[in-house]
């Protein structure tokens, strides 16, 4: 197990597929753990750790500063604009009004477009960060619904001088109606922590309600593939802890996922996974998962169609 779990070099399946492996981050702090791991680029830049506990946003010339430490490290950076609201309020974004369900309301993409000049100054100070480095910078908005909020967020992009603006999919309506997300993004990433807690009304925070959690629920699968289906060719990673389990990683390859995101240190197991199976496996993985009722017999499904997890001992 040590020897495959000591692989390093870009994800691939067995037979050739590129599957990219990124690192989920939440600041410069992190960057050694996911260069340590082996890392191909970063899936998912948390920016905010710049904006908590302040009563003023920070300028961009300490934004830009930090994002230029993460940028120059790597050559492909995925970074998610301010996140905030619901379970991250911050001093200088507060709500309008009493908000009885925070996770329904004003948060993420919804907040900046409330307060543009917030979003204008973080991708101002991104496009500087990038500015001169031989980095693949791409930014997306989080908590997107619609059509018309990927085109609002492209926009601002295109703006301050991003040329690849994308979305996160955390909301049911959005997998649905992917298709028509992607003819205004240039990139889906799939949030399943998030999603999931959006299609099974399980606050993510409720340890009663846990179970739906489970990455493995069919239900989640489904409109993970959806997504997939709907990015009509354009990238589709998967950036929730979902990435991190050797077994559905695999499976999310099989759904047609392009690329997996997750913490450093799961790196190398899913790595050694997906080496261990050809695409056709990953997809035979994907389809016993999918017919399953719940997520215990989908991750059993899965793993049968999957005999070098065994092997690997994972």
């Amino acid at each position: 197990r040590s020897a495959a779990l000591a692989a390093t070099g870009p994800g691939t399946t067995a037979d050739g597929h590129a599957v990219p492996l990124l690192a989920n981050i939440g600041g410069p702090q992190d960057v050694a753990a996911a260069l340590e791991h082996g890392a191909e680029g970063v899936g998912l830049f948390r920016t905010e750790f710049l904006f908590l506990d302040r009563t003023t946003p920070p300028g961009e010339d300490e934004q830009e500063a930090a994002y230029r430490a993460v940028l120059e490290a790597f050559p492909y950076v995925v970074v998610r604009a301010l996140d905030a609201g619901a379970d991250k309020p911050l001093g200088f974004l507060p709500a309008t009004g009493e908000e009885p369900n925070p996770a329904l309301g004003e948060r993420g993409l919804r907040m900046l477009r409330r307060h543009p000049e917030v979003l204008a100054g973080q991708l101002t100070a991104l496009a500087r960060a990038a500015h001169g480095l031989p980095v693949e910078l791409l930014v997306m908005a989080p908590m997107v619904a619609d059509a018309a909020e990927a085109r609002a967020f492209t926009e601002a992009c295109r703006t301050a001088g991003i040329t690849r603006a994308g979305v996160m999919i955390e909301i049911p309506a959005a997998a649905l109606r992917a298709r028509d997300l992607a003819a205004e993004a240039d990139f889906f990433s799939i949030g399943t922590n998030d999603l999931a807690q959006y299609a099974f009304a399980a606050d993510r925070q409720v340890g009663a309600l846990s179970r739906f959690q489970d990455p493995w629920q069919p239900a989640l699968l489904d409109l993970v593939a959806l997504t997939a289906e709907g990015a009509s060719g354009k990238a589709c990673g998967v950036c929730g802890e979902a990435a991190g389990d050797p077994a559905l990683a695999c499976v999310l390859v099989g759904l047609g996922v392009t690329s997996l995101s997750m913490s450093p240190p799961a790196l190398p197991a899913v790595r050694a996974a997906l080496a261990a199976h050809t695409l056709d496996q990953c997809r035979q993985a994907a389809n016993a998962a999918s017919a399953s009722h719940d997520a215990t017999t989908a991750r059993s499904a899965a793993r049968e169609a999957l005999p070098g997890l065994t092997t690997l001992g994972l």
